[in-house]
């Protein structure tokens, strides 16, 4: 199940996943289990942590920078010794090189945008 608000541009998901809305214009905020409070707490949290550490975020890393903080956020509840299990489990053979961030971003100045 996917909850969302009412806006149109979540209509495309129900050809994929059942969906449910809640319409906020009318002061819907939550419908049984159907509500946004989720996403809207992990978006909070992710432009404050993005405020105190960057001046932008750089369309090539986002996807990056999004993952740093889904981890920890999708994890939160679980205990310490859960958390370190699945980190070993999914690290084997992986390591992050140098010239992979600094890669080239495709603009002619070089300039980060």
């Amino acid at each position: 199940m996917t909850y969302t608000d009412e806006h149109g541009g979540y209509r495309w998901l129900a050809v994929d996943f059942e969906r449910e809305a809640v319409n906020h214009s009318v002061g819907e905020y939550a419908r049984g289990m159907g509500h946004t409070h989720g996403i809207e707490s992990f978006r909070a949290m992710l432009k404050r942590a993005h405020k105190r550490t960057s001046r932008k975020v750089i369309p090539k890393h986002l996807q990056r920078y999004v993952a740093k903080f889904a981890g920890p956020h999708n994890v939160r509840e679980a205990d310490i010794v859960a958390i370190l299990a699945e980190f070993m489990i999914g690290s084997p053979g992986k390591r992050l090189r140098y010239r992979k961030p600094t890669a080239d971003n495709g603009l002619f100045s070089g300039a980060l945008s």
